[in-house]
């Protein structure tokens, strides 16, 4: 175990911070409860924003943005959606300062200053969107509208964490219009499955699809459908949502068309969102007390080459060899770097990567050129071994889709055998105290008892999965008949 990592088993909170800070993917920044991304945190979220922006382009989104501010009148126009975020809300007040006359050199707000409408800092766009959409929709012609924004939000959390929980964070945000509730609520499932596909095989993160109770469904929301995946520590993490929002924001901001049939009907809508969260999500289903280990798929960096020498002349034989090996793995498509930076050692160079969570080392001396081979090193097993240099760039490729898949196979194995059935209340304090991770269980279908089991075991119901089978029982709080099992958990 690295010295300047915590390890898990010791403090796993200190644990996931270590790796974030020591890994160069964030750091602390002046404003309380925000994160500077730094470079090789930002190459990642990049990744994984492409990948996700093809997918969404793919199934005919179109990319739009829309204001940060919110007039305070339009956000309260939802009345559920305004209540639902009213305690993290950042309100603009002032647009101006001026100097104190009390303390020189020092700023005060400007009480002639005063805005007209107080405005708040976007929690989330429904209210601005849906305002403009009022604009933009007359008829069934201008239906669907299938809008996607890249954006940050702002939701005053007390209590932060990197990358999972912070005031500011990055997101997308899906906003989409149709004519009917059929059409949006297929919407709003296919875009559960792009996440779900995302996750997936981008990654390497096993995800269960299902659909929020009441007590846990998006403010303003008919129905939120959701993916939830587990971390090492048997908690589980909500990485995405989709929302079929029904007429309600339609009726909100009066947004109808004119359907075919000549009649006026309210629009149907959906909003679905994934965020920077799922950085956290990836660091904690796959890394080690070593340091991060991250897939291949949205590795900022896949391939790092070390080369070993002693003296001039065998670092520009290394060099000249290694520009050649460069060339054939990036004509494959294959991000490398090649670190020939001479203040550091190789054995400071090799941990550093590691923490890092590159997916393939290689080490290249004088040695290896005699024998035309390179000592390649897998970052998820660590495993070592001397391979050809001849076609190395295929070798290299199928390297990482073996890394890739065993990784998520690793996850699932770990998600599939962490969920667990109970029977009785005995059974699911128990799985709640010893073992965590999803808990398979009967409940009763109340709000009360949704309540009392979250209040008693700060387990909630992550979701009733999409492919749950009906089965007659009793809920494990109050006896009374259930028809089917959901899944509770603990959850970040």
């Amino acid at each position: 175990m690295s010295k300047e990592i915590t390890a898990r088993a010791q403090d796993y909170s200190q644990w996931y911070n270590d790796l974030i800070i020591k890994g160069e993917l964030a750091d602390y920044s002046a404003v309380r409860g925000c994160m500077v991304i730094k470079p090789y945190g930002f190459a990642l979220w990049e990744n994984m924003r492409d990948q996700l922006d093809k997918m969404f382009k793919d199934t005919g989104h179109v990319n739009a943005y829309f204001p940060l501010f919110v007039p305070k009148s339009l956000f309260e126009a939802e009345e559920k959606n305004a209540e639902g975020f009213a305690k993290e809300c950042a309100i603009v007040t002032h647009y101006r300062l001026k100097n104190d006359p009390a303390k020189k050199g020092k700023l005060m707000v400007d009480p002639e200053a005063k805005l007209e409408e107080e405005l708040v800092i976007r929690p989330t766009s429904e209210a601005i969107i849906w305002n403009t959409y009022k604009t933009w929709i007359q008829s069934y012609r201008d239906l669907p509208i299938l809008v996607n924004q890249w954006a940050n939000v702002v939701r005053w959390e007390m209590r932060t964490r990197l990358f999972l929980r912070t005031a500011e964070f990055l997101w997308q945000e899906g906003h989409t219009a149709h004519a009917t509730s059929q059409e949006a609520v297929e919407e709003a499932v296919r875009m559960l499955n792009v996440y779900a596909e995302f996750v997936e095989n981008w990654m390497a993160v096993p995800v269960i699809k299902g659909i929020k109770t009441p007590n846990e469904r998006f403010a303003g929301a008919v129905d939120t459908y959701c993916i939830e995946a587990l971390m090492q520590d048997g908690k589980a993490l909500q990485a995405g949502t989709s929302h079929f929002l029904g007429q309600n924001f339609a009726k909100a901001f009066d947004v109808q068309f004119l359907t075919k049939e000549n009649k006026q009907e309210f629009v149907w809508a959906t909003s679905w969102g994934v965020s920077t969260r799922l950085i956290g999500a990836l660091v904690m289903a796959h890394s080690d007390d070593e340091g991060l280990i991250l897939p291949p798929k949205i590795a900022p960096l896949q391939v790092v080459i070390v080369p070993i020498y002693k003296g001039d002349e065998q670092k520009q034989l290394i060099d000249s060899r290694v520009k050649d090996l460069m060339h054939e793995l990036k004509l494959a498509g294959i991000r490398v770097k090649y670190d020939d930076n001479d203040n550091s050692r190789p054995g400071w160079k090799f941990a550093e990567y590691e923490k890092k969570g590159v997916p393939v080392r290689i080490a290249i001396g004088a040695r290896d050129i005699e024998n035309n081979t390179v000592e390649i090193a897998r970052r998820d097993t660590r495993e070592k071994s001397s391979i050809s240099m001849d076609n190395l760039s295929e070798q290299i490729f199928n390297l990482l889709t073996q890394i890739q898949q065993d990784m998520f196979d690793r996850a699932k194995k770990f998600r599939d055998e962490s969920i667990t059935p109970a029977n009785t209340w005995d059974e699911f304090t128990g799985l709640i105290a010893n073992k965590g991770g999803f808990i398979s269980a009967h409940w009763d279908g109340t709000s009360e008892t949704e309540e009392k089991i979250k209040e008693l075991t700060k387990a909630t119901i992550r979701c009733i999965p999409l492919d749950v089978q009906e089965e007659a029982g009793a809920c494990i709080l109050t006896g009374k008949p259930s028809d089917k099992r959901v899944l509770f958990a603990q959850a970040y």
